[in-house]
């Protein structure tokens, strides 16, 4: 059996066995599930058809050849002769079955990997962002003057970021940080980085390109290869995010159940093609293809995943609370949710010159959905073997940070730093 089959097995069991409730469940995610899981059911059906097919040749096969040497002995040869050729036959028909089963086996493979993870029951209705419930909101919302600037700029009158710089060396949304831009960048991501050493989380240093067989762990492939950019000659990806190489650490592992929960924490660049993208949206820092991020990734069991889910949005609350932003916390609803997440938290703050609200996190739990693909399992207290849960979240993404840091703390002496941020700046007021 092939080694990717067997990592779908448990997938494959439970659309078979709740095949109207997952079907009802991806409805949720606005994703029509009936012909996917009527293939990967019929094909199913092939499968175990073929394999059983194939049981019985073999039993069979066994039979024959172990008559063929008392024939033999007896000096029946003849029939010894006609044994030999079912025998022939037999392997022959099994060959055809083989290749019948194989197809079988790649072809649900090929559909398991295009279907989305099932939403949590607390998943709201929705179809797009609109539909987001707000849980949480926090902090205030500066009052500017009327002649307040968007953090573009900014950027331009202080000699942050260069814009165009970035175009000219290779092109829009690869911005280049100056001076106090870059200091800023740089204790951001110091920031960031030691709050989460002081939550428990080990930091990891990540490689910043992965292969193809960590794209399908994580679920970025299939379905977000035109969202990443692609290395053809050596068939590797920029990754989009740090939650990929990092989890991917966890491949093929299997822990004892008194490791959990696993805590990382890894600052890396992120690449995004963002293919599609354009408007008035994308201004300045507002959507990039490059741009830094410290990410949080844990691994915990099923039963403790919803608590650590909990703990990490609990923890990213922290982190804009002590920047001094205001904030909100949204659960998405399911035409927002991401291809592999079971429950997704987003963070936004709010951009004061822009008047709008711009999002700096997004906390998930993906349940076993990527443990499945990537056979990360644990052994229970029974020893049993069982798939883990996998969760992430952004603490945080610098890009919208940082508009709203400029913007929210503009004043006639130039842009004042929070004071949690002080420490790692060095200096608390930009001129």
């Amino acid at each position: 059996m092939h080694p990717q089959f067997i990592i779908f097995m448990l997938t494959l069991k439970t659309i078979i066995e709740n095949k109207e409730t997952v079907i009802s469940l991806l409805a949720k995610k606005h994703f029509d599930a009936q012909e996917y899981i009527e293939t990967v059911i019929d094909s199913d059906v092939a499968r175990r058809n073929a394999q059983m097919a194939l049981d019985a040749n073999l039993a069979e096969i066994n039979t024959i050849s172990k008559a063929i040497g008392s024939l033999m002995k007896e000096g029946k040869k003849d029939e010894a002769e006609q044994a030999k050729l079912k025998v022939t036959e037999l392997k022959e028909a099994s060959k055809t079955l083989e290749i019948i089963k194989e197809e079988a086996e790649q072809k649900i493979r090929d559909i398991l990997v295009l279907i989305p993870n099932l939403p949590h029951a607390s998943v709201p209705e929705g179809k797009g962002a609109e539909d987001n419930v707000i849980e949480k909101t926090g902090g205030v919302i500066p009052e500017l003057p009327e002649n307040a600037l968007p953090h573009w700029y900014l950027a331009k009158k202080y000699n942050l970021i260069d814009f165009e710089l970035g175009v000219k060396i290779t092109g829009a949304g690869f911005p280049v940080y100056i001076g106090y831009g870059a200091r800023l960048q740089r204790a951001l991501i110091d920031f960031f980085l030691d709050n989460a050493r002081e939550a428990g989380y080990l930091e990891i240093q990540p490689p910043y390109v992965i292969n193809a067989d960590s794209g399908y762990g994580t679920g970025q492939l299939p379905d977000k290869e035109g969202q990443m950019y692609h290395c053809t000659i050596d068939d590797l990806y920029l990754i989009p995010t740090a939650e990929v190489p990092v989890t991917n650490i966890y491949r093929d592992v299997i822990f004892d159940k008194s490791a959990f929960p696993v805590k990382n924490a890894a600052y890396s660049a992120c690449f995004r093609r963002e293919a599609g993208s354009y408007g008035k949206d994308v201004r300045g820092l507002n959507r990039l293809h490059q741009f830094d991020k410290v990410e949080i990734v844990r691994i915990d069991t099923p039963e403790h995943s919803y608590e650590s889910l909990q703990e990490m949005v609990d923890y990213v609350q922290t982190l804009v609370e002590k920047l001094e932003l205001p904030w909100r916390i949204l659960r998405l609803c399911g035409g927002d949710m991401s291809f592999t997440s079971a429950l997704t938290f987003d963070f936004e703050v709010f951009s004061a010159a822009q008047k709008r609200w711009l999002e700096v996190s997004s906390v998930s739990n993906f349940e076993s959905y990527q443990a499945n693909r990537l056979k990360c399992r644990y052994r229970d207290e029974n020893k049993k073997i069982q798939l883990c849960n996998t969760l992430n979240g952004s603490a945080l993404a610098l890009p919208r940070i940082v508009a709203a840091l400029l913007e929210n703390n503009q004043t006639p002496d130039g842009i004042r730093i929070p004071k949690a941020l002080v420490p790692y700046t060095r200096f608390e007021i930009i001129r």
